[in-house]
């Protein structure tokens, strides 16, 4: 059975890595005439968590705290957050699953304030809180957790992150990685100047953040990336980012719907072997009406003054007027020009002081800040290839499912496979492809029951130390 399934998790090496590393420069805010998400309701999501196939039990947790209306979404927008725990016996679930639970909800107490100051005091909450757990109980002691947030509002994407849970954007053929690793692999390639995949002889499941261990964590808070309708969000502990490429996640979500494509992204994870625990969250926004572009028009582009601004300028010309005044020794008419113009000029200076004082205490997110840069990306556009090696997989799998006697739904694997062929026929090669990873879910389902049926679990703390 070991044999077989090496077999077919080798020939389902669906997309070589063929591009190098590449950092991109986008726009930090969504300016007039760029697209921009309006309702609460123009975004669909899917999620899904596993335990894999080698592990004995699930310390990943997730969250998913949605707007419910309008107001909400202006004001709060929408939460997904992913945490892969660690430590022995169960306490890396216990440290992910207070993450999950406290992050949404400080998140939601301080959302108010703006995304940075909002996700970065949600983090530090969720760090105090399960380091002061940890020290409280020595069986606790090392508990952590690794944690992802992506938070959607009207200005964009922002991104939350302390570990190696991944964030990526997936547009027109590009999936882009919004958070950066934590962890050694990707330090050393940032000082040797080359891709983390690159590196060699370096530990790969070694980080050097997580929420928990220390009483204090820095928090990685990174946006506003721009949103367009049709993109994609992927949020996923490395226990997918692990045994599916870049590449491969990116296909994969651009075509499937988000509940199918988290339910193929963890088959085709423990197809490869399931070393870890499994979590994806996809988020979908939604082709609108309202969320298309318009050209910025005349008026739109114009910025309007200041008033104290115009106060100034106000006194400034009554000055000038009443010293004309003053020099064709008109004094009846300089003096009440005079005066006008010392009112103008004192309530111009008077509001330059509040606009300076509103400036010094500005909220963090109102104030300018620099581009978001997504950290690297990849191609991920459906090709002949790709979709080649997708049918040498299926069909793999079709015959050990023969050979095995496995009971897959057949007709929903007919089905999909005569859908997938018409489309290819019509030269419809991502409608093929998504087509074919629709049969290839029985067949994955099947599987994983069969491997569960011979796989015997010993939980770690039942383990004598």
């Amino acid at each position: 059975m070991d044999a077989e399934f090496n077999s077919v998790a080798q020939s389902f090496n669906l997309y070589p890595e063929t591009l190098g590393p590449c950092r991109m420069r986008e726009e930090a805010t969504i300016r007039r005439g760029r697209y921009r998400v309006t309702r609460f309701d123009q975004i669909e999501h899917g999620c899904l968590s596993d335990v894999g196939v080698r592990r004995s039990h699930n310390q990943d947790n997730y969250a998913v705290q949605l707007a419910v209306d309008d107001e909400g979404w202006k004001t709060r927008g929408h939460l997904f957050l992913v945490a892969d725990g660690m430590g022995a016996h169960a306490v890396g679930e216990k440290a992910s699953e207070q993450a999950a639970h406290i992050i949404p909800h400080i998140y939601q107490k301080h959302a108010t304030q703006g995304p940075v100051p909002g996700l970065r005091k949600a983090f530090v909450e969720a760090n105090a809180s399960i380091h002061s757990c940890g020290q409280l109980n020595r069986e606790f002691e090392g508990m952590g957790t690794t944690g992802t947030a992506l938070l959607l509002r009207p200005d964009g994407a922002w991104v939350g992150h302390v570990g190696d849970s991944r964030c990526y954007r997936i547009r027109n053929g590009i999936i882009e990685q919004l958070s950066y690793d934590h962890s050694l692999v990707w330090e050393y390639a940032r000082l040797q100047h080359i891709d983390p995949d690159e590196v060699e002889d370096v530990p790969s499941n070694v980080i050097h953040r997580c929420l928990g261990p220390e009483p204090l964590v820095q928090v990685d808070v990174e946006g506003p990336h721009d949103i367009q309708p049709g993109d994609v969000f992927l949020l996923c502990s490395d226990g997918l980012s692990g045994p599916v490429s870049d590449a491969e996640m990116g296909a994969v979500v651009s075509v499937l719907p988000p509940a199918e494509a988290c339910r193929f992204l963890v088959d085709l994870a423990n197809l490869r072997g399931g070393p870890d625990n499994i979590t994806a969250i996809v988020v979908r926004v939604l082709r609108s009406a309202e969320a298309t572009p318009k050209p910025p028009s005349a008026k739109s582009a114009s910025i309007p003054l200041p008033w104290w601004s115009l106060a100034l300028l106000a006194g400034t010309l009554c000055a000038v007027v009443a010293a004309g005044f003053i020099s064709q020794g008109w004094t009846a008419a300089a003096t009440p020009t005079l005066g006008l113009a010392v009112l103008c000029v004192v309530g111009g200076l008077v509001g330059l002081g509040i606009h300076y004082r509103y400036e010094q205490t500005r909220p963090e997110e109102e104030t300018q800040r620099p581009p978001a840069v997504p950290h690297r990306k990849r191609g991920c556009k459906i090709e002949r290839p790709l979709l080649d090696r997708l049918v040498k997989a299926l069909k793999t799998l079709q015959q050990m499912a023969n050979d095995n006697g496995w009971k897959p739904d057949w007709s929903q694997y007919d089905e999909s496979q005569q859908k997938a062929q018409e489309l290819l026929t019509s030269g419809d090669v991502s409608g093929a492809f998504r087509e074919y990873c629709r049969a290839m879910l029985p067949l994955t389902r099947a599987l994983q029951e069969s491997r569960n049926k011979e796989e015997v679990f010993r939980p770690v703390w039942d383990k004598t130390r």
